[in-house]
């Protein structure tokens, strides 16, 4: 009896266990919906499946997926280019995911020249930068956002925070001194294209050594950067509008005097320098800094469409960018549109176009003062105006009319007035179509041409009033308008042919290519305008009138270039490359050149010894050397030409023309030789990824002006373009990512770059020094910058500062300037004449960084996502003419120069008295450390969960706040430690590669906070 019982008991508990089982097996529908860490927007084809089984399923266009599980299942996701992850089932019914870019994988497929590499495979030195990180923050132009994420690609406004400015690009250094050193763009396979906006932007690589560039042959010296914007894919059709506003502020202001003050210290100048009579104070006090800044805003919105079929894709979009600047009368707005489209005709045969065009409008104020008062010119340069002017005038006299400063130094308008009264309008019209045909001739071999046409119609129109008493009274008003036009044809064919041979793969690729630009230009400008009311639009009423300007020239470039991959069992790679071009800006014995690169790379990590490695994921061993070149020259340089001028004969004004320069029939490129050793890294399953590059670049044949000619030969050009010179560039970049933390709900992963180059000169005309001259003309000086053998690139040249002269003998080897009393400035005296004399001058600073990076770092947990994006440089150095002018006794100074310059009672100190005998000179007194560190960006954001946005029949809604630039760390007493001053020919190849490190009457950078708004249909 006992013994059925304890049977009866035993079924019973085995009936309830299974019964238990039965439950928790029992399997109910599951529905999600998977997306992208990044950016937030659903993905298709993911592989949903319930782990150690087969039952699986896959997400739609939309992300979405419907699953049979139980709750103790575990469900996979996976997905090519993503971190596959695993979430239990438990009570939801809903279930949700959200993938983070695998590092191993990302950009799986690296755009190059004429193809695109799979990124294992690249031999070269390639940086990619993801579309997410080119939308960090709002900018105007895409090229703002590479500046620290690519190793070796220093980046930086020319005039700061100004609206619409031009951005500067430089991959590994200077590569040239009289020659363009811009990187060559090339959006969509169109050489040479404008950027586009950032949000239509899918990937960007930036080439940079020999092996990477060469395919681009005589433009690739200065390296590539390869831009792809986004496409269609098939599906239905979405609709994305993303916007942002943004609040922008000076991020620093200079401490300068106020009236009272100001007052005290004009006198102890006049004290100082024997004048008893006191100086007339005008009553008023005012901040010339606060009168011309405001709060500035940026609002950027696009929409943008895309969808397609089995047979077509298609993508377009439209952005609005409107820009108010931090100081007055500045501001910027331009619109632009893009399409592509994508056909598949047949199995053979694809076809597409890409259409792109954009209008601006730039206000502009006068910035970065030249010393010249004419149309443009920077004697009338707002900037260093606000920190020069008396504090004591008022912004209008009682009459209504603007102050001048005219109590002491050269009289100039107010900075109030420049700002407001001028007008500086530029409007810019771009458009560029470009087309491709591609047709599989057989399996393995295709044919593609491309044919791109773009032309750009820039004018700007400059109008000074009669009211800007200095600048323009006198001439009753000057205006002038000048136009410029670009139009570009470009026609490339070639054949690409890939094979399987045994355990390798080969891709041979051969082609042609012609460009042809059109450059015009017109100037017109009059003085003694008949009224305001029309600006640069009435010059037919001026009673004077000036030398009108205009030009045309023409660049032709033909090709012909190729290239060897080979690639033998995954672990031996080979890249050879060619490319002979001719370009028309280059002398009759030297239109043509061959630029040859070659590439080899080892994969280690497949080798048996490593490829069963739990620790070692990726080991990439690559070496490459090539030779690129650099044809950034103005056309002509090479014949023999004449200058018109003016001339009188019999009493009355006639054109004449006179001899220019004699031809020079062996000018010919610069070239670049290039070499570079890199090796790339992973460990832990690509939880941490390094890539180290060494590289080393000999510019031979530079550009220069020899200025050798005798005069007596009667050419005007005193500087002969020939090739005589040598530049060498080497460095160190390290690029590191790791995936710190990866769990289902966080993540936490790192991207560091880190840059480091040097540059001297080899060789220059004659071995002599070549100076420059990076000061405005009032300076006095027409030397501020050398070139001299052995040396980096643009240092600094001036007298060397000993400190303040104490009265009495000197200390040995120093010396004053003539004259010097007790409080003068005491410099060394190297020639040990007793007098400090233009043979006392040598070099005084460095401008080049030893380093620069940049720190990212990305959080996401759950639906919410952190940007933390810190950048900087080290060790480079800047001249601070602010300070040059603003220590010199005739303007406005700063409370720290006031309070202690040296005095009687005051002898502690390295500032010399007010009102001292310098009169602004250029000497290391001025050079400052230019080392920074800088929060670039600080972001949050949301995206919407899944149910809500089910409910609102939308893919995608994300919420973001931001701020840029929230603080700088640096020991630079100017307002920013990124300057760029380019002396009295800016934008000239000189000027952009030699004179570096200037700060003087740049407009300020800001600081930003913003909204953005992120919705997919």
């Amino acid at each position: 009896m006992r013994k059925n019982e304890r049977l009866k008991k035993t079924l019973f508990l085995l009936l309830g266990f299974c019964f238990v089982l039965s439950v928790s097996a029992q399997q109910k529908p599951i529905t999600g919906n998977v997306t992208g860490m990044a950016d937030g927007m659903p993905l298709p084809g993911v592989n949903v499946i319930i782990k150690g089984t087969t039952n699986g399923t896959s997400t739609d266009f939309d992300g979405n997926y419907s699953i049979e599980a139980s709750a103790s299942d575990v469900i996979v996701f996976s997905y090519i280019g993503y971190v596959s992850q695993e979430i239990t089932v438990g009570a939801s019914s809903v279930v949700n995911a959200i993938l983070a870019e695998d590092v191993d994988a990302l950009d799986e497929v690296v755009v190059v020249g004429y193809g695109a590499r799979k990124k294992s495979d690249i031999t070269g030195a390639v940086s990619s930068v993801k579309a997410d990180e080119l939308t960090a923050f709002p900018v105007v132009d895409a090229a703002q956002a590479l500046q620290g994420r690519a190793a070796g690609v220093a980046v930086q406004s020319n005039n700061g925070g100004e609206p619409g400015a031009p951005i500067a690009i430089k991959i590994r250094g200077n590569t040239s001194i009289g020659a363009n050193s811009s990187p060559l763009l090339v959006v969509d396979g169109f050489v040479g294209a404008q950027m586009p906006q950032a949000n239509d932007i899918q990937s960007m690589e930036v080439l940079k050594d020999a092996s990477a560039t060469a395919i681009y042959g005589s433009r690739g010296s200065n390296g590539v950067v390869m831009i792809t914007t986004k496409k269609g894919r098939k599906g239905k059709i979405t609709v994305d509008l993303n916007t942002v506003y943004s609040t922008n502020t000076t991020s620093n202001e200079l401490d300068l005097l106020k009236a009272n003050d100001f007052i005290a210290y004009q006198n102890e100048i006049r004290s100082n320098q024997g004048n008893s009579t006191p100086f007339p104070d005008a009553g008023a006090d005012t901040d010339w800094q606060d009168v011309i800044y405001q709060t500035g805003n940026i609002s950027n919105t696009q929409l943008a469409v895309s969808g397609g079929s089995e047979k077509i894709n298609f993508y377009a979009s439209t952005n609005y960018y409107d820009q108010k600047g931090v100081i007055i009368n500045s501001g910027f707005e331009k619109l632009t549109f893009l399409s592509n489209v994508d056909a598949q005709i047949s199995d053979k045969f694809k076809m597409g176009m890409n259409l792109y065009g954009s209008r601006d409008k730039k206000n502009g104020i006068a910035t970065q003062s030249s010393g010249a008062n004419g149309v443009g010119g920077g004697g009338d340069d707002a900037i260093s105006l606000a920190m020069r002017f008396a504090p004591d005038k008022p912004i209008q006299n009682p009459d209504g009319t603007y102050t001048i400063n005219d109590a002491l130094g050269d009289p100039v308008d107010n900075p109030y007035a420049v700002a407001a009264l001028r007008t500086d309008e530029t409007k810019t019209d771009d458009f560029r179509a470009n087309t491709y045909l591609d047709y599989q001739i057989i399996e393995g071999l295709t044919f593609k041409t491309t044919f791109g046409y773009s032309t750009r119609n820039r004018t700007q129109g400059v109008y000074v009033p009669s009211s800007l008493i200095v600048s323009a009274s006198a001439v009753g008003g000057r205006a002038s308008i000048q136009n410029w036009r670009n139009t570009t044809l470009i026609s490339e064919n070639y054949l690409t042919w890939t094979k399987e041979l045994g355990k390798g793969d080969l891709t041979v690729l051969g082609g042609y290519s012609y460009q042809k630009s059109v450059n015009e230009m017109s100037l017109v400008q009059g003085t003694g305008l008949i009224s305001d009311s029309f600006i640069y639009y009435g010059l037919g009423t001026s009673t004077g009138f000036l030398q009108p300007d205009s030009a045309i020239t023409t660049t032709e470039i033909q090709s012909l270039f190729g290239r060897v991959n080979y690639d033998y069992n995954d672990k031996y790679l080979l890249t050879a490359t060619v490319r002979r071009d001719g370009a028309s800006n280059f002398a009759a014995n030297q239109k043509y050149a061959i630029f040859p690169s070659g590439a080899i790379g080892w994969k280690i990590s497949n080798e048996d010894f490593l490829k069963d490695s739990e620790t070692v994921s990726n080991l990439k061993l690559r070496l490459s050397y090539g030779v690129t070149g650099n044809p950034s020259i103005a056309p002509y340089q090479s014949l023999a030409r004449f200058e018109s001028l003016y001339a009188s004969s019999n009493g009355q004004t006639v054109s004449a023309i006179t001899p220019d320069q004699p031809a020079n029939p062996d000018l010919k490129w610069e070239s670049s030789y290039q070499s570079n050793i890199g090796v790339d890294f992973g460990m832990f399953n690509s939880r941490i990824n390094l890539s180290l590059d060494y590289y080393n670049i000999d510019t031979k044949d530079l550009i220069l002006g020899n200025n050798g000619t005798p005069e007596y030969f009667g050419y005007l050009n005193d500087a002969i373009l020939t090739n005589l010179g040598e530049i060498n560039n080497k460095g160190f970049e390290i690029s590191l990512n790791t995936r710190n933390i990866v769990t289902d709900n966080f993540i936490w992963t790192s991207d560091i770059v880190f840059s480091s180059n040097k540059n001297k000169v080899v060789s220059l005309v004659n071995d002599q020094d070549l100076f420059f001259d990076g000061t405005p003309s009032y300076f006095s000086t027409d030397r501020s910058t050398v070139l001299r053998v052995g040396e980096e690139i643009g240092l600094f040249w001036g007298l060397d500062y000993a400190g303040v002269y104490q009265g009495g003998t000197a200390p040995a080897g120093t010396a004053t300037i003539s004259g010097g009393v007790a409080g003068d400035p005491l410099f060394y005296d190297l020639d040990d004449s007793g007098d400090i004399t233009e043979s006392d001058r040598g070099i005084i600073g460095n401008p080049n960084a030893d380093f620069d990076w940049g720190f990212n770092n990305d959080l996401s947990y759950k639906n919410f996502d952190l940007n933390i994006f810190f950048q900087g440089s080290s060790g480079g150095e800047i001249f601070n003419m602010t300070n040059v002018q603003l220590m010199n006794g005739d303007s406005n100074t700063t409370y720290d120069y006031f309070n202690n310059a040296w005095r009687p009672d005051n002898t502690n100190t390295d500032k010399p008295r007010v009102g001292n005998n310098s009169n602004r000179e250029i000497s290391s007194r001025f050079v400052e450390d230019g080392s920074y560190i800088r929060l670039k960006n600080l972001a949050i954001g949301y995206n919407l969960p899944s149910e809500v946005l089910e409910k609102l029949k939308m893919q995608k809604i994300r919420l973001s706040l931001s701020a840029q630039n929230l603080f700088t760390i640096t020991d630079y007493s100017g307002l920013d430690p990124e300057v760029n001053f380019e002396g009295n020919d800016p934008g000239s190849n000189i000027s952009s590669n030699t004179l570096s490190g200037y700060d003087f009457g740049n407009y300020p950078t800001v600081q930003s906070f913003s909204f953005s708004l992120n919705l997919t249909f």
